[in-house]
């Protein structure tokens, strides 16, 4: 029997790199979970297919009196979002699949000293996320006889963190700034609707739990009596029913409504 005349059909790579012919400088990065807190790695069995990043802004609708669609006021960016699925595979060894997920399970829960979750980096190769762990929910698609879980798909969400400095001063908390343009001129129609010379300029209030209008009159108008002030600018019938989220047109010039009394203070 004669063997084929030809050029040697070559080894695969995988069986070069058993018998050490190849080096596995690159070799595939895998991902890792890694408790910035104690340093602690939590490697994943297998790599993710795929990564989904979030990211978006916060609008609030301004709710103007007479104007028929609201406008927009930004709020503040979201912080971006890694969603994907894990998958364990622990079938061949037998092995309860929960051994490797607990791990990461457990990275939702609070840390004795900081009461909260630790601030983790997830890392595959050149991606480097610095997160926290909102989200981890366990689908087992496999069982022993016994019925032992085998097998795994755990969905992750993983919500960038990031550390900021938050100077509190008034006015930040309290309310949106002054509005100009289109929307100062809806406010402008609202206000000359009751008689008020808040037109020129006219500031706004996005109503939040526990705010009252003497209290909101006071923070913007120095007076908590002018209370009636803002009820009439905003045609509130129910001054002790608050909405939370609802934006007030705060005039500024002062209206007869004042010249009452204070009265009770809603």
């Amino acid at each position: 029997m004669s063997l084929p005349v030809g050029r040697p059909r070559p080894v695969p790579l995988a069986l070069q790199r058993h018998l050490g012919k190849v080096s596995n400088t690159h070799e595939l990065a895998k991902a890792v979970l890694i408790n910035t807190s104690t340093g602690a790695g939590h490697p994943v069995m297998y790599n993710p297919e795929e990564i989904k990043l979030e990211q978006g802004n916060q609008f609030a609708e301004v709710g103007i009196p007479g104007l028929g669609a609201s406008p927009l006021q930004y709020v503040r960016g979201r912080n971006r979002v890694l969603a994907m699925e894990l998958f364990f595979d622990t079938y061949e060894s037998g092995e309860d699949v929960r051994a490797h997920t607990a791990p990461i399970v457990q990275l939702l829960d609070q840390d004795p000293q900081t009461l909260a979750p630790p601030v983790l980096l997830f890392s595959l190769g050149k991606i480097q996320f610095r997160c926290v762990l909102t989200d981890a929910g366990q689908r087992f698609t496999m069982f022993a006889r016994d019925g032992t879980p085998v097998r795994s798909t755990m969905s992750v969400r993983l919500q960038e963190y990031v550390e900021v400095s938050v100077e509190v001063r008034q006015g930040v908390f309290l309310g949106s700034p002054t509005l100009s343009g289109a929307v100062n001129a809806g406010v402008a129609a609202a206000t000359a609707a009751v008689g008020g010379s808040a037109a020129a300029e006219t500031v706004m209030h996005m109503v939040l739990a526990g705010d009252t209008l003497s209290g909101i009159a006071a923070a913007y108008l120095g007076d908590a009596a002018r209370w009636r002030d803002i009820a009439q600018a905003n045609r509130i019938v129910d001054p002790f029913g608050l909405v939370v989220g609802t934006a007030l047109v705060l005039p500024l010039a002062a209206s007869t409504a004042a010249a009452t009394g204070p009265g009770a203070r809603p």
